[in-house]
């Protein structure tokens, strides 16, 4: 059985591809464990600059397969796969490298929401976007009516989750739902041209700026901000001697420098 999700490091530059094409690759449970194994494999790996993330075939992702959650007791609903969509998610919005989403197809519910991890959009002008979840009883469950709003606005989200509304490329670029819109086939070669201006930046730089702008959309603002926080005061001379004083077991001689 092949691998429901790719990972392909070359050089700077990692590419996750969802491997499912037959379904459009719909999530289900083996994929989200192994998006979460990827994310965290990449964020402990500091060669890695930028990462994409696509889809296999004619889809980006149709969203959470149906036949995974469609008959879960609600309690293993949220508790379980919506709970469990969520810190995949955050995961992946949360990566230190620039993740770069290249949208060949369609990302619709779930697609959508794990297209909104990505720093930048590249969506391909056939693509189709939207929230259909109230058209079959249920609301967008991984962030939709949460990250979606940071990054997009209220009013794109309200109109995509209460009309159920499915959008093209085109009109997803004026709502401000992706960041540029390329050719059919284009989204993935336009993509790595994006990583590989990412990979050519100072990668502590980009690290700090992408938590810094994650934290001005409430995107884990209080881990941004002691991440920073202590990555500063591990370069003073006060740290070293606490350290070098209670190795030592005396009394620390700080200097405020």
């Amino acid at each position: 059985m092949s691998e429901p999700v790719r990972l392909a490091v070359e050089g700077p530059v990692a590419t996750i591809t969802l491997a499912r094409p037959e379904k459009l690759n719909a999530l289900d449970e083996a994929m989200m464990t192994a998006l979460g194994a990827a994310a965290d494999r990449l964020d402990a790996d500091a060669s890695v600059r930028a990462v994409i993330l696509t889809g296999e075939g004619k889809g980006f992702c149709a969203g959470g397969d149906i036949a995974a959650w469609g008959a879960l007791h609600p309690l293993d609903m949220g508790q379980g796969w919506v709970r469990a969509g969520h810190r995949v998610f955050d995961k992946l919005a949360r990566l230190k490298a620039p993740l770069i989403a290249a949208i060949n197809g369609h990302a619709l519910g779930g697609g959508l929401e794990l297209a909104a991890t990505a720093d930048i959009r590249v969506c391909a002008r056939q693509a189709k976007l939207g929230l259909p979840e109230t058209g079959i009883g249920m609301v967008p469950g991984w962030s939709g009516t949460q990250r979606l709003v940071a990054r997009f606005g209220a009013g794109a989200v309200r109109r995509l989750a209460l009309t159920g509304e499915i959008v093209t490329a085109e009109r997803a670029l004026a709502m401000g739902l992706v960041d540029e819109v390329v050719e059919t086939g284009g989204a993935l070669e336009r993509a790595q041209a994006l990583a590989a201006m990412a990979a050519t930046r100072g990668p502590v730089a980009n690290i700090v700026a992408k938590q810094l702008i994650n934290a001005a959309e409430a995107e884990d603002a209080a881990a941004a901000l002691e991440i920073l926080a202590g990555s500063l005061v591990s370069y003073t001379e006060d740290l070293r001697e606490g350290v070098a004083a209670f190795r030592e077991k005396r009394t620390a001689i700080f200097t405020g420098r």
